[in-house]
């Protein structure tokens, strides 16, 4: 099966097995074993028609397992699988254009908070909002199939499987398929790096996994060793399924310094080739984007420069240093990104960590981008996300702890800058609910094991344990819900009207999505504490101190004020903890 013809219906992949029989609509059949370790029907005839419960028996076991490949898992990760017709679905999206990676706002959420009743249809019937809000992307965390009812995502066993509490494979299609009528598009966040603790029976049929090289979550991926060929061939297969069969317009690759590959072609250079030529055949705009800590423009340069040929990756510097000069928090990753100067490096030159020291790691870390070969919008930024709220202590958001002045800078920064903005959900209206990492394991040894580990991860890092929350009770997953009043009244609302005056303008305004890192020029006095991005004859202007400032910002007119007290009058007046944003004459 390593030619790339698709595996029939029940077609397993095996290599391990002596012996393999199907058990389907609760009849036993026998398979047969080609050279290449897939395993087929022996008789093709007696393969059941229709919406079929199956899952395989393997060396004379009794308890069969699930498909490997499985699309449902209607029981469980355990139970059996499902089949699922996805050419079913009748997609009304034929008007939807992509526009790509172009710079416009991505919008992380998390299904089963993001609604009280943590569904896909439900999610279905908040896009109004989102269009409202101006989104140009949803970027869904994880949907795989995982244990028990609730958890972030990245516990997923079944890569193929849509999570049933959100409501299956046919709820997705029908996610995607409103979405694009409402404008926007979907990204899909997808963990190729590790599986979850509970339900994953790859192992049982092939070499998946590698105990050497593990990463911080368990066992590797099998990308470069013996047998790899199929298991590449499985994750790449997955890739392309979201794109075909979900109308996806882009993954979010989770964690890709955590994929162990010393093949001459990298993993992550043959997603990208396989999405391109995707994307040709669908002829529609195709992307990807990596979660990587490595800072190395390597993965966005193009493949004939011998890079991945990646169309973006998350840039945590930009959080960092726009987090610590609203915080002044510096502990930990957070203590090398203090000062206006940091910021002013970050925008500049897209990360801060390009060949410097960093004191967190003990080393240098990154290189420089070459600007000739990556553009601004590929790095993809934000203030907030799923990562940097739920990996504090109590889960806690910058609501919880800044004021509407320094939250209004925070969203000003985001959605000014010359890269892809990204918000969290709730943050464009101070949400003040936490977002806190919870799971539901339901084997009592795992959820005791998580919640003990959790605890002893923050007592490392100096945090009160009195402060983190159990991550099995219950709520501490209710508790990280959104609270849809909020939009609707004070400062929630005030920030919210904010956010869609600058989406909008963001929009209106070309210099704002111009992504040549040549256009972007900075000011900044660290002692006055103001800050001045240029963007062509936009200015956009900051006052970080506590006291009100002025500065030299030109001539021209207003665009926008966080605050009602700024006056243009030959010399910027701003008052404390507020921006401006300016459009100069000429």
């Amino acid at each position: 099966m390593s030619t790339g013809i698709a595996p029939a219906r029940f077609d397993v992949w095996a290599p391990l097995a002596k012996t393999v029989e199907l058990k389907a609509a609760g009849q036993l059949l026998s398979m047969v074993q080609s050279q290449d370790g897939w395993w087929s029907l022996a008789d093709p005839s007696a393969a059941p028609a229709g919406d079929t419960d199956y899952g395989y028996l393997l060396d004379g076991e009794t308890t069969p397992l699930p498909d490997p490949r499985s699309r449902r898992q209607p029981d469980g990760v355990h139970g059996l699988s499902r089949t699922f017709d996805a050419g079913a679905h009748q997609w009304a999206d034929g008007g939807w254009q992509s526009p790509g990676l172009n710079g416009g706002v991505i919008y992380e959420l998390h299904l089963g908070t993001f609604t009280p009743e943590g569904t896909l249809d439900a999610a279905t019937a908040k896009l109004d909002y989102l269009a409202g809000l101006g989104i140009d992307f949803v970027e869904l965390l994880p949907v795989n199939a995982f244990n028990g009812t609730h958890n972030w995502g990245y516990d997923g066993v079944h890569w193929y499987a849509v999570q049933e509490t959100y409501g299956g494979p046919a709820a997705y299609q029908r996610f995607v398929d409103a979405a694009h009528r409402h404008g926007i598009g979907v990204i899909q966040d997808v963990v190729y790096n590790h599986l979850g603790p509970s339900g994953n029976y790859l192992p049982r049929f092939g070499p998946y996994l590698s105990a050497a090289g593990g990463n911080s979550w368990g066992d590797s991926v099998n990308l470069d060793g013996p047998d790899s060929d199929e298991v590449r061939r499985y994750i790449l297969d997955n890739v392309l399924m979201w794109f075909r069969d979900y109308h996806v317009d882009g993954l979010r690759l989770d964690a890709v310094h955590a994929l162990q590959d010393e093949r001459a072609v990298h993993i992550l250079e043959e997603f990208s080739a396989a999405t391109d030529e995707c994307s040709r055949e669908l002829d529609k705009p195709l992307f990807l984007i990596a979660e990587s800590d490595l800072n190395n423009p390597r993965l966005l340069e193009s493949r004939n420069v011998n890079g991945y040929g990646l169309t973006g990756q998350w840039s945590d510097d930009f959080h960092h240093a726009v987090h610590v000069n609203l915080t002044g928090e510096t502990a930990g990753y957070y203590a090398d990104f203090e000062g206006l100067d940091v910021l002013a490096k970050v925008f500049t030159e897209g990360f801060f960590h390009n060949g410097t020291y960093s004191s967190f790691r003990h080393r240098h870390h990154g290189r420089p981008i070459n600007k000739e070969r990556v553009n601004a919008r590929q790095l993809v930024v934000c203030t907030q996300n799923h990562d940097q709220i739920g990996n504090r202590a109590a889960g806690d958001r910058l609501s919880s702890t800044l004021g509407y002045g320094r939250l209004a800078m925070a969203a000003v920064l985001n959605l000014t800058s010359p890269f892809t903005p990204m918000l969290f959900m709730g943050e464009e209206f101070a949400a003040s609910t936490p977002w806190q990492f919870f799971t539901s394991h339901p084997e009592p040894e795992l959820g005791e094991a998580t919640s003990a580990g959790r605890l002893r991860e923050f007592e490392r890092m100096g945090w009160d344990p009195d402060l983190v929350p159990d991550p099995q009770a219950g709520s501490t997953f209710t508790n990280s819900k959104l609270d849809w009043s909020e939009p609707e009244r004070g400062d929630h609302a005030r920030l919210l009207a904010l956010y869609k005056d600058l989406i909008a303008l963001r929009r209106q305004t070309p210099e704002l999505t111009d992504p040549d890192f040549a256009s972007v020029h900075v000011e900044f006095d660290q002692d006055h504490g103001w800050f001045i991005l240029r963007r062509g004859r936009i200015s956009v202007c900051f006052n970080f101190a506590d006291r009100t400032c002025t500065m030299d910002a030109g001539t021209g007119r207003l665009l926008l004020a966080t605050a009602d007290e700024v006056n243009l009058d030959g010399v910027l007046t701003l008052p404390a903890n507020s921006a401006a944003i300016i459009r100069g004459q000429g």
